[in-house]
């Protein structure tokens, strides 16, 4: 058994994808579109993967804000996850700027998908 985030989003799956994709998170590897209706051409159904990483996506007319989840990635090395915080948290909004936390070092942002990031690195 293996469980996954699902990330639903009304119109913005794709950009979404390709930002996280941008960022090295992974890949794509999976997409199916909707075929009709008002979501024509939109992402119906994704899976996205990388090291580590396994989410999916899809584009929904009753998506609704994702409050209450973040997705936690725990990075190899604190310059990979500087690096990476910065890239997630372009054009989004820092809500715990990355420092030493009494559990580590760590930092929170939304994306400008409205997706919560939430990192620490391991050593």
């Amino acid at each position: 058994m293996q469980a996954a985030p699902y990330l639903f989003f009304t119109t913005d799956a794709e950009p979404a994808l390709e930002h996280y994709a941008r960022c090295g998170l992974g890949k794509t590897v999976e997409i199916n579109r909707h075929a009709t209706g008002e979501l024509r051409g939109k992402i119906m159904h994704a899976r996205f993967e990388g090291p580590g990483v396994a989410f999916f996506a899809s584009d929904n007319t009753d998506a609704e804000p994702m409050r209450g989840f973040a997705m936690f990635v725990i990075v190899e090395s604190r310059p990979r996850m500087d690096e990476l915080f910065a890239a997630l948290g372009e054009g989004g909004v820092v809500t715990t700027p990355v420092g030493v936390q009494p559990w580590g070092y760590y930092g929170k942002l939304t994306d400008r998908f409205g997706v919560q990031w939430m990192m620490m690195a391991s050593a």
